[in-house]
C-alpha cells in the first residue's frame, strides 16, 4: 500500500497545557501528508485551566481535529481513550508541550510502507525553556536501520534506545485490552514497548530529528532546585518496571538476564540518588527495599560487566549507609556553591 494512502491518528492527551497546546497541536495538523487521512485526537483529561476550552476552538479550527473530555486520570488514561477513538491504520502520540516538524509523519509512514514495517520511529532532539537545543538523550543513526526486537529491547536496558512511543508510530491493531498503557503509573511508555516489541515484525528506525521534546520544569519527572523535598513518583515506578524487565527477560531473552540486571541496579541507584535525604527513613518500604536488594546483590553488582566503575562504586557506597552519604554529599554540594559565588 502507498504511504499515501495509509492512515494514521495522532493522540494528544492534553492537561493543564493551556499555554502549550496550540503550538503543539497546530505542528501535527499543519504536516504535509493529507489532511483526510490524518486523525488528530486531543484528550482534554479533566483540566482545570483553560486547556478543555482550547481542545474545543482547535477542534473548530481544523478539519481533522477532535476534542474529548474526561475526568482526570493521567496520561495513560487519556492515551487509552484515544486509542479506544483512533481509527488510523497506525497510531501516533504526541505529549501536548511537545511539537513536531511538519516532515515527521509523511516520513514515517513513507518507511512504514518501503520496509512493510508495523512500528517506526523517528529521532528527536531536547529543547530548553530558553529555546536552546541540549545535548541528545539518544543518538540518531546515521541511516535508516531495521532494528531487532532483541536490540531495541537491550539497547533500551542500557538507556541507549528510546522506549517512547511519541516518536513512533505503531499499528493500530497491536492496541488491545491486553496491550493499552498501564493507568496509574508513569514510565508508561517503557512497560508498554518490552512488552509489545515482542509483536511487531520489525522496527525501522529514522535518524531524522523530527520530533521535538521540550523540556519543561515542573513536569512529571523534572523537578525545580528549590522543591527540595519533592520526589516524582517515576523514581519508584522505574524500579518496578526494572523488576518486570527482568521477568520477561528471563522467561523469554535469558541471554540478556545480565543486561537486564544492570538495568535494575541502574535504575535503584537513580532512586537513591533522587529521593531527598528527608524521605529516607525506616518507615519508607520501597526505600528499604531498594537498600536491601543492592546489599544482598552487592557480588553480583561487582561482577556484572555492564555497569561502568563509577556505577559499582556508587551502588556500593550507597549499599552501607545510603542517608548519611547523600547528607554528606549534600554536605558537600553546598560547600561548593559557596566557594563558587565567593569566586565569582
Amino acid at each position: 500500500m502507498s504511504d499515501q494512502k495509509r492512515t494514521v491518528s495522532v493522540v494528544i492527551p492534553a492537561y493543564n497545557i493551556e499555554n502549550l497546546l496550540e503550538k503543539c497541536v497546530d505542528s501535527v495538523a499543519n504536516q504535509d501528508y493529507p489532511k483526510e487521512l490524518m486523525q488528530i485526537i486531543v484528550v482534554d483529561d479533566g483540566s482545570t485551566d483553560g486547556t478543555g476550552k482550547l481542545a474545543d476552538k482547535l477542534a473548530e479550527k481544523y478539519d481533522n481535529v477532535i476534542a474529548l473530555h474526561k475526568e482526570n486520570g493521567g496520561s495513560s488514561s487519556a492515551r487509552n481513550i484515544g486509542i479506544r477513538h483512533a481509527t488510523g491504520e497506525y497510531i501516533g502520540f504526541v505529549d501536548s508541550d511537545d511539537y513536531v516538524d511538519h516532515r515527521m509523519y509523511s516520513t514515517m509512514l513513507a518507511a512504514a510502507s518501503r520496509y512493510n514495517a508495523d512500528m517506526v520511529q523517528i529521532s528527536r532532539d531536547e529543547i530548553s525553556e530558553d529555546g536552546q537545543k541540549m545535548a541528545d538523550v539518544v543518538i540518531a543513526p546515521k541511516e535508516p536501520c531495521i532494528v531487532t526486537t532483541k536490540e531495541q529491547l537491550k539497547s533500551l536496558l542500557l538507556h541507549t534506545g528510546d522506549a517512547s512511543f511519541c516518536t513512533k508510530i505503531v499499528k493500530r491493531s497491536y492496541f488491545t485490552e491486553k496491550y493499552m498503557f498501564p493507568e496509574g503509573e508513569l514510565n508508561e511508555d517503557f512497560y508498554l514497548m518490552i512488552f509489545m516489541l515482542g509483536k511487531v515484525n520489525k522496527l525501522v528506525v529514522l535518524p531524522e530529528q523530527y520530533y521535538h521534546v521540550f523540556y519543561r520544569l515542573g513536569s512529571n519527572s523534572r523537578r525545580k532546585k528549590e522543591d527540595k523535598d519533592y520526589f516524582p513518583s517515576v523514581f519508584t515506578d522505574i524500579v518496578r518496571n526494572s523488576d518486570v524487565a527482568l521477568k520477561l527477560v528471563k522467561d523469554e531473552y535469558p541471554e540478556l538476564v545480565e543486561v537486564a540486571e544492570r538495568f535494575g541496579y541502574y535504575q535503584r541507584l537513580d532512586y537513591l540518588l533522587h529521593i531527598p535525604v528527608s524521605k529516607m527513613k525506616n518507615d519508607n518500604i520501597f526505600y528499604q527495599n531498594v537498600v536491601k536488594y543492592i546489599r544482598h546483590d552487592l557480588i553480583k553488582i561487582l561482577k556484572n560487566s555492564y555497569l561502568s566503575s563509577k556505577q559499582k562504586a556508587y551502588l556500593c557506597i550507597l549499599a552501607t549507609a545510603p542517608r548519611q552519604i547523600r547528607k554528606a554529599h549534600g554536605f558537600y554540594m553546598k560547600l561548593r556553591d559557596r566557594k563558587k559565588e565567593f569566586s565569582e
